[in-house]
């Protein structure tokens, strides 16, 4: 019984490190910026990269001296356009604001930076300085299908772990485990993870063999692993396969989430993947 717990607690923190690790990466959580305009000041400030359709969406920045203009430039991603400027960065309670427009197509993506002028010396700084920002537009989600999606994949991770720490150490119970990983990972996967797509970007599968969505895919490739595991040890005990199935799960779903995700191309006028957008734009 003891040593159950230390599985259990095992599968719990990988879970959960993997887990703080996904909100930390991706495409589409918030990118955080910081410039140092003089040498007691530093503008940091924190822009969304994803955002429901059909809602303007307000950009923030700290605020502001008298002698600075912030500025909010945007154009649709990847289109080759000039970009649109905004009306300057206006005080609004304890910021200076602009708001990008509101956008009604799902899997639009618009790209946006901001620069900093200086009225007195005419300096100029660009928010942020690498590349403009990327952010994509998504159908809001009910919760009664988001909610479920969440907990039974977040579930079905820490199950994998546990059936892959218990057949490492010789436990008998790591088939049991092994069969509620999968069943977990196909509720909460390739049931309700179609029907979020669809209320977030109009698709129910963008994945192989329709697509490269690499969300879809590394559902599928959870599913398939595990699949593998449990025939093999249906009849007899494979232990190491059951250990790769474990780690397979583990290094997908590190992988950042909505890589090459549905994007909608504004050439063709429809919803594709990334990187099918990406083939399209080089022919």
């Amino acid at each position: 019984m003891k040593k159950t717990i230390w599985f259990w607690l095992a599968a719990v923190i990988l879970t959960l490190a993997a887990a703080f690790f996904q909100r930390q990466t991706g495409p589409t959580y918030p990118k955080s910026v910081s410039v140092q305009i003089d040498d007691s000041t530093t503008i940091s400030a924190t822009f969304p990269r994803s955002h429901n359709i059909d809602k303007e969406l307000r950009i923030e920045l700290p605020p502001l001296s008298w002698d600075w203009t912030a500025r909010l430039y945007h154009r649709p991603y990847p289109v080759d356009t000039a970009w649109i400027l905004n009306p300057p960065f206006w005080p609004e309670e304890d910021a200076f604001v602009s708001y990008l427009p509101a956008i009604s197509q799902k899997a639009a993506k618009l790209e946006y930076y901001i620069e900093l002028e200086n009225s007195f010396d005419g300096k100029k700084y660009i928010l942020p300085d690498d590349e403009p920002i990327v952010i994509r537009y998504k159908g809001s989600a009910p919760a009664w299908a988001l909610i479920p999606h969440i907990i039974l994949m977040f579930v079905a991770l820490i199950f994998s772990n546990l059936a892959g720490f218990m057949a490492v150490f010789n436990n008998n119970r790591f088939k049991f485990w092994g069969v509620m990983a999968i069943a977990f990972i196909f509720v909460g996967g390739l049931v309700f993870g179609p029907i979020v797509q669809k209320f977030a970007f109009d698709h129910y599968w963008t994945g192989f063999p329709l697509g490269y969505d690499l969300t879809d895919n590394k559902t599928l490739i959870m599913f398939v692993v595990w699949a593998v595991a449990i025939i093999a040890n249906w009849k007899k005990d494979y232990r190491w396969v059951t250990v790769v199935a474990s780690v397979v799960t583990i290094v997908v779903y590190l992988i950042p989430h909505s890589l090459r995700g549905s994007e909608f191309n504004y050439q063709t006028g429809e919803i594709g993947t990334g990187f099918i957008n990406f083939l399209a734009g080089l022919l």
